[in-house]
């Protein structure tokens, strides 16, 4: 269990700086990820409380956590600096 907390915090210190890169950029998408932000720590406390209620292991809630984890570490991988990137057209000389 032990290791498993351990990945944990690292994966999500990973998270926090991804998350800390795109509020630091503002705007809509930076409150979109803090509202996002604070739905999920809400959703995953309810569900991890459901689970504890059922009787579930607290290596299990753990693997619920660090799946929610992977998951925002994959799309905030992803980011991009919000703006398409155009290339310019040369005209060709006749």
């Amino acid at each position: 269990m032990f290791n498993s907390l351990m990945k944990l915090a690292m994966e999500a210190n990973q998270v926090i700086a991804l998350r800390v890169m795109k509020l630091m950029r503002g705007g809509k998408r930076a409150r979109r990820e803090a509202n996002l932000m604070v739905s999920e720590k809400i959703d995953a406390a309810l569900k991890a409380g459901a689970s504890l209620m059922r009787g579930a292991s607290s290596e299990e809630i753990i693997h619920q956590y660090r799946r929610r984890v992977a998951a925002n570490a994959k799309r905030l991988g992803q980011l991009k600096s919000g703006r398409t990137v155009r290339r310019r057209r040369r005209n060709k000389r006749k």
